[in-house]
């Protein structure tokens, strides 16, 4: 039997997204990093992590820059060794990868992956939106959420628990930086959906 990924998910193709931000509203607030986790199936039909694409978001201009937010994350966002690129181009640099594996996928979308989806979809359409980009890889509302698989699967809804919950390590002091973040979620959602799907083959057996 061949598997695809575009028929496991009614054609959308998982990818993983997490963001760092200078505060909470995705109007006012500067993006600051941004990370995705494209997600592939192996020929047993499995999902696994492939590869990630990243950028350093300079603020946009007028952006509002919370210290609050900034002590929390440890990012000085004018340090000249973030190489920050400006918004359009930051996700340019995201997005063009993501459009190639939905394509190459047999997808017709990507769909987004996150920890509390909302936060993150909210701060990558503002984005979307300010630089006027018409070809937004990502379906504009649908989300698949961690938060709620992680809870399902493991009783737990924080992502460190989560992720130590299913076994795995968790390293604070990489936590809350866009990639690390975003391969420790496409390792959850993987091993949830896997597991998911292996219980679904066990009871076809039977």
């Amino acid at each position: 039997m061949k598997y695809s990924i575009a028929d496991r998910f009614r054609g959308f193709l998982p990818v993983v997204v997490d963001v760092e931000t200078a505060g909470f509203n995705p109007r006012t607030d500067a993006l600051l990093e941004i990370a995705a986790v494209i997600i592939e199936m192996d020929e047993e039909g499995m999902l696994r992590p492939g590869a990630t694409h990243h950028a350093h978001v300079e603020p946009f201009p007028g952006a509002n820059l919370e210290q609050s937010a900034l002590d929390f994350t440890g990012i000085d966002p004018y340090h000249p060794f973030r190489m920050a690129l400006q918004e359009r181009d930051a996700l340019g640099q995201v997005f063009s990868p993501i459009r190639k594996a939905v394509k190459h996928s047999g997808c017709t979308r990507a769909v987004m992956v996150a920890h509390n989806p909302i936060f993150d979809m909210g701060f990558v359409n503002a984005a979307v939106e300010r630089c006027g980009i018409k070809r937004n890889p990502f379906h504009p509302f649908s989300s698949f959420d961690t938060v709620t698989l992680g809870g399902l699967a493991y009783g737990q809804t924080v992502l460190a628990r989560i992720a130590e919950a299913a076994g795995m390590k968790w390293n604070e002091n990489e936590a809350h930086s866009a990639v690390y973040d975003a391969e420790r979620t496409a390792e959850i959602f993987c091993t949830i959906v896997n597991r998911w799907e292996h219980l679904a083959r066990l009871e076809t057996d039977v």
